[in-house]
């Protein structure tokens, strides 16, 4: 098997996951196409710096017996309105901030236009992302799953939501700064919206 590191897809990633992809790029990446879905993760979650601190947005996907199904194949729950609150939250949180209209009409797509499966929306968000902080990430994606690789960096598990992280970035300016805490290691907007260009240094 090819040496490299395997790396789950997640719903607007924090700084964290793109600092440890960007540490990997030159040995390959992959990303994880055949796990089942597991749930509580980031995969669907993301946490931005909203006026009141940190607030976390959720997509909503299909019920039914989650654990047996490919991500892949996992379904987007569009019975209610969740682009428009995920799209008024990003608005509310960063629309005074020095870059957000520079990146608007590159992510408002993803809140207008409906999407069925999960994994084509993150994975296409990602893309988006890569070339908005200007990262240059050649991946594949996995042919089978494997609970462990012995070849491979695995990061599937280790990039969580629920496990506290000790990676720390580089302070940059927050919108509510003022009012609440600095917020270490949230989605890749903030960052993105705060710093423009100039992102990727503080990671």
């Amino acid at each position: 098997m090819e040496k490299g590191a395997v790396f789950p897809l997640f719903y607007l990633p924090n700084v964290e996951f793109f600092n440890t992809l960007r540490s990997y790029s030159e040995n390959g990446i992959f990303l994880e196409n055949k796990e089942h879905y597991p749930k509580q993760t980031f995969r669907n979650r993301t946490v931005i710096a909203g006026p009141n601190g940190k607030l976390e947005l959720s997509v909503p996907i299909k019920k039914g017996r989650l654990q047996h199904t490919p991500y892949k194949d996992i379904r987007i729950s569009n019975d209610d309105d969740w682009q428009r609150i995920h799209w008024l939250s990003l608005g509310t949180s960063y629309r005074s901030s020095a870059y957000f209209e520079f990146y608007e009409d590159d992510f408002a797509p993803f809140y207008q236009q409906k999407f069925n499966f999960l994994f084509d929306y993150n994975l296409q968000l990602l893309e988006v992302i890569l070339k908005s902080i200007k990262m240059k990430v050649d991946y594949k994606f996995t042919e089978e799953y494997h609970p462990q690789y012995n070849d491979k960096e695995d990061f599937r598990s280790s990039l969580n939501i629920r496990k506290p992280s000790a990676y720390q970035t580089k302070k940059y300016h927050q919108v509510f700064e003022d009012r609440n805490p600095y917020l270490n290691n949230i989605c890749i907007l903030d960052l993105l919206f705060n710093q423009g260009p100039q992102a990727s240094k503080f990671f």
